[in-house]
């Protein structure tokens, strides 16, 4: 969502919780002025906020800047609403802080992401930002996905509900909340429609240009191919560590995509045809089923987003594909999809990942674990014990600004690495088959 949507939705949000507060304490004579001003002064101090963790343990992107032997790269998928490129610059900076992460490139690269699948379809940008520590030479790539371009133009069938011929017509704060919901809600709807298949070549490119690229090869700007992994790349495919990082929508194109990569990587001439253009070595596919890749997906919603969907198109096989002595070991895709879950229960769009998910709804070559992190995004408000109330619009939107989400994503959980905040504020259950 773009940031005038989430400054407005956010104080709207904030305002209706307040008028149902106003209204609720109204109904009191016995209390006070003063004595509710005293509550509500309270809910703004005190930070008790929870956050728990089940699964298992987690080093986060400090221990992958630690090893020498590759670079790391972090992609970043958005969710549903418009999206310009540089979107996550708020959410990336903050990052380099808990990283020590002290220099940035000047300038960053943007690509005009292209495949000759849809030679003439625009499937988005690919922003590029480098990051470096000059005291230790810790250096991260940060590739950030603007893919909403591609939805933009459906979504303009909407535009005259929105625009001064009609919008007088409402009320200013249901105004505001018509234009959210023609910006948000018709994104899911679209993805379900003919621009999946774009969409997911747009995060397909992405990852090659991650996979396949280091900062100083990558153009600067223009619209360009990746044109697959060849043997060249497989050291660096080694070697290198990948990141992924999402939010809400994003989550689930960030999984289809993996999938869709993994049913291309067993059967290239199904989704590629007579393209030869596009190469995938023996060598390079060999190096990606090496690779553990965390995910930190955040306003988690698969499983709302897998109903009425089909099952993957390998399914309830992770013992074949994900064990060294299955019958498939050499046919997955990764090592292991590390899935780190947020989600805020007062998040009406986020739901935690029930035990059995993975198994029945992720495709088994992912080789995909779960941990869920069950985390207060927005303050609650305890209004003399009769009402508590948490802004859901924050709850959705505030977890790429929340300081334990990015101190989680930057140094784990259970780990002697773990960020001093996370200790003090965060609970950790570790979860054993």
């Amino acid at each position: 969502m773009n940031k005038y949507f989430n400054k407005h939705i956010v104080k709207t949000g904030w305002l209706l919780s307040t008028l149902a507060i106003a209204l609720l304490l109204s109904g009191c004579a016995s209390l006070g002025k003063g004595a509710a001003e005293a509550v509500l002064e309270k809910s703004e101090n005190e930070d008790s906020r929870q956050c728990q963790v089940w699964g298992e343990a987690f080093t986060g992107i400090a221990a992958d800047l630690a090893n020498k032997q590759g670079k790391t790269k972090v992609l970043f998928v958005h969710g549903v609403g418009d999206h310009i490129p540089g979107y996550t610059t708020q959410f990336l900076e903050k990052l380099a802080k808990e990283l020590n992460l002290n220099v940035r490139s000047e300038g960053q690269k943007n690509i005009d992401l292209n495949t000759p699948l849809f030679p003439d379809k625009d499937l988005g940008n690919l922003r590029i930002t480098h990051l470096l520590n000059e005291q230790n030479g810790q250096e991260l790539t940060f590739y950030e996905l603007t893919w909403s371009g591609i939805t933009r133009q459906e979504k303009a069938l909407l535009n005259f509900d929105t625009s001064g011929e009609y919008d007088f017509r409402r009320a200013k704060i249901n105004g505001m909340l018509k234009k959210f919901s023609n910006d948000t809600g018709p994104d899911p709807i679209i993805y379900l429609g003919q621009s999946r298949v774009p969409i997911l070549a747009a995060y397909a490119q992405s990852f090659c240009w991650m996979a396949t690229k280091d900062w100083e090869e990558l153009p600067n700007t223009g619209k360009h191919a990746c044109m697959g992994l060849n043997d060249s790349n497989a050291d660096r495919i080694a070697k290198d560590n990948y990141v992924i990082i999402s939010h809400s929508l994003g989550s689930r194109i960030v999984m289809d995509g993996m999938q869709r990569i993994a049913s291309l990587l067993a059967n290239p001439e199904k989704h590629l045809g007579s393209m030869k253009q596009y190469t995938l070595s023996t060598k390079a596919v060999a190096a990606l089923q090496s690779k553990h890749i965390p995910f930190f997906m955040l306003s988690n919603q698969l499983p709302m987003l897998q109903l009425g969907r089909e099952l993957p198109e390998v399914a309830g096989q992770q013992a074949s594909y994900c064990y060294p002595d299955g019958a498939n070991y050499k046919k997955r895709m990764l090592k292991e999809t590390e899935i780190v879950a947020f989600s805020d229960p007062n998040d009406l769009l986020s739901y935690g990942i029930p035990p059995g998910f993975s198994e029945k709804y992720i495709d088994s070559r992912l080789c995909a674990k779960i941990t869920n992190v069950n985390i207060n995004i927005a303050k609650v408000m305890d209004a003399f014990g009769m009402a508590d109330l948490a802004n859901p619009m924050q709850a959705h939107v505030g977890y790429d600004q929340d300081d334990r989400v990015i101190a989680m994503i930057a140094r784990g959980i259970g780990n002697a690495g773990t960020s001093p905040l996370i200790k003090q504020r965060c609970e950790f259950v570790k979860e054993v088959k």
